[in-house]
């Protein structure tokens, strides 16, 4: 079981902007400001961080679970709207399984983020 995921980043700032405009759809809110900027839906559950540095290769990939498609939906528009380039609008990718639904978007130093959401549409 994964506790966090830490990025390095080229600008903290940028990143730490796009990740809280990215994120908001999802519940979760900037909860520590320092060296490392931590975010989560709770101080209790601070699982993704960003920190100055450089970022690793190769690039990784980090996919964020969401409740239902319009949650997928916003944050990719959140995304966007905070800075990040697209990279895959959301779909549905049957090849992984029936019901995976997704967005990709690279944030401001090409990380590859997705926001996913692995349940039958409600109805």
């Amino acid at each position: 079981m994964i506790d966090h995921v830490e990025l390095q980043v080229a600008d903290a700032a940028a990143s730490t902007n796009f990740f809280a405009a990215a994120l908001a759809p999802l519940g979760y809110a900037l909860h520590v400001q320092g060296p490392s900027n931590g975010f989560g839906t709770g101080m209790e559950a601070l699982d993704f961080w960003v920190k100055p540095g450089g970022p690793s290769e190769p690039r990784p990939h980090v996919a964020f679970n969401c409740a239902d498609r319009a949650t997928v939906d916003a944050a990719y528009a959140a995304a966007l709207a905070g800075g990040g380039r697209d990279r895959a609008a959301p779909a549905l990718l049957e090849r992984i399984h029936p019901h995976y639904y997704a967005a990709f978007v690279h944030d401001p130093d090409g990380h590859n983020i997705e926001f996913v959401c692995h349940r039958a549409p409600a109805g």
